[in-house]
């Protein structure tokens, strides 16, 4: 098998089963399935291990079970796929039928899989892709059947729905397994330029000295969305991009822009900081957030005819500390807009004198001047860009817009970075919660969001492809979004 041997500081995994409920679904399709290929082909899984598919609905026998993986992998995995690899994958995938009130064949086929591995064995892996109303029953079932006892519960979002729906699910999970078994996975975290922008940040003397509110004049945190909700309609009429985005997403990337230094950099000291941000962070203001609606969303299969759900929000958040009072944090995700990107720009207050004349702007400073602005881009080809201005060539003494930029991809060629789900399913395997979210947080967070939830503004129609409802396209005033004025 075509596999690297991993890095020597890279802990040797014990052999386990891992178990998948939404064994059929799109997220196993798109992510799961080729994550764990493409981890089992760097050395990063187990020697031994076993993947158990379940669901509701079988897929057929094994071999038909296997056949859907491979049709998976060879439209999301790696485009050099070799028979040899994937009879090595194949031969330890199968799938048994469970469900809330039934899942005691799948207890049966879990310890009959682990009875078959070699040496002393690890955690039961067991990734709880459901819909969130069956949650609750199913961590009820993992409890009675024995199937949680010990295991790594990966949990996907959303984490509740509000403040008491939170804590109900999480007390419901601590029913069952220990907070320090529960994986709240977020992918957003995983992402390698997320990561460093922690690097960024504590690595370098150069920008930690001036992350603070005397230098800083705005943060933007912008995940547009290019895509309509696509066949999703049960999903968004129950949820809303709200619900959907905000807490889950770009206030947990908030927290890795705000958070302060922590005293050590595991994931006991990022949690103890991640919480004291969160708790500092001021109840959102309805009054400073836009929901919206893009034109069509009615006409989508499955959607209300009269869905007052957003499918758009763009919101200002305020941090309560010494470091940020001051500072507004701007928010926007939505779906049908004008491109799909996720980009966290950084802006600083400009000099008190302008001394020098600048290409395209007046002698004095306007409100919509751009200053010096740090770029992140999460995307999978990560950059980082510095723009800055600088002399334009010639003869006379006049600056221009210009940047400094750094390539991930390039700076680091010879090394391969994993995927957001790799390295996430990686670490759950490791036993690292650095990258995870606790019960904690979460409920603090949805105590956040409360007054939008409380007192919702109606949501303001858009059309598909542009930036949003206008009053959206304005809320960062006077600069704007750096989507798209500035890109």
């Amino acid at each position: 098998m075509a596999a690297s041997a991993p890095s020597g500081d890279t802990p040797t995994l014990k052999p386990r089963v891992l178990v998948l409920f939404g064994a059929t679904g799109d997220l196993a399709k798109r992510k799961l399935y080729p994550g764990f290929f493409k981890l089992m082909r760097a050395g990063l899984m187990p020697d031994d291990f076993r993947i158990i598919g379940s669901g509701r609905h079988s897929p057929g026998s094994d071999d038909e079970f296997r056949d859907k993986v491979r049709e998976a992998l060879d439209e999301f995995g790696p485009d050099d796929l070799t028979d040899d690899e994937w009879r090595t994958f194949s031969d330890r995938l199968s799938f048994v039928v469970s469900s809330a009130d039934d899942g005691q064949d799948l207890a049966d086929a879990v310890r009959a899989a682990e009875g078959e591995l070699d040496g002393e064995i690890g955690p039961r892996l067991v990734y709880l892709s459901v819909p969130p109303a069956a949650m609750e029953p199913m961590v009820g079932m993992l409890g009675e059947t024995g199937i949680a006892e010990g295991a790594s519960l990966v949990v996907e979002k959303p984490f509740g729905t509000d403040v008491p729906s939170a804590k109900k699910l999480n007390d419901r999970l601590h029913d069952v397994v220990d907070e320090d078994q529960i994986f709240r996975i977020d992918h957003f975290l995983g992402k390698e330029a997320a990561q460093n922008i922690l690097a960024f940040r504590f690595a370098n003397g150069l920008f930690e000295p001036v992350w603070n509110r005397n230098h800083i004049a705005y943060v933007q945190i912008d995940v547009p969305e290019a895509l309509t909700i696509e066949g999703r309609a049960s999903f968004y009429e129950a949820t809303g991009a709200f619900r959907d985005m905000i807490v889950t997403h770009l206030l947990q990337l908030l927290g890795f822009v705000a958070l302060e230094p922590p005293v050590r950099l595991d994931a006991r000291g990022l949690h103890a900081e991640r919480m004291k941000l969160f708790e500092a962070l001021r109840p959102l203001d309805p009054e400073r957030v836009v929901l919206g609606q893009y034109e069509g969303y009615r006409d989508e299969e499955g959607v209300d005819d009269d869905s007052d759900v957003e499918t758009f929000v763009a919101l200002e958040a305020r941090v309560d500390t010494w470091r940020w009072t001051g500072v507004p944090f701007y928010l926007r995700t939505g779906k049908a807009l004008a491109e799909g990107r996720r980009t966290v720009t950084v802006g600083f207050r400009e000099p008190p004198m302008r001394m020098f004349a600048v290409r395209g702007q007046s002698a004095v400073p306007e409100p919509g001047d751009r200053p010096n602005e740090i770029v992140f881009e999460l995307s999978e080809d990560p950059k980082v860009a510095v723009d800055l201005l600088a002399k334009v060539p010639g003869p006379s003494l006049e600056l221009g817009p210009a940047a400094l930029e750094l390539d991930v991809k390039a700076a680091f060629a010879e090394d391969r970075g994993l995927e957001a789900y790799e390295r996430l399913l990686h670490d759950v395997m490791l036993g690292d919660h650095t990258l995870f979210t606790r019960a904690e947080e979460i409920e603090r967070l949805w105590e956040v969001c409360q007054p939008v939830l409380d007192d919702p503004p109606a949501p303001e129609p858009y059309a598909q492809g542009s930036w949003g409802p206008e009053r959206a396209v304005d809320l960062p005033a006077p600069r704007g979004w750096r989507l798209p004025d500035g890109d």
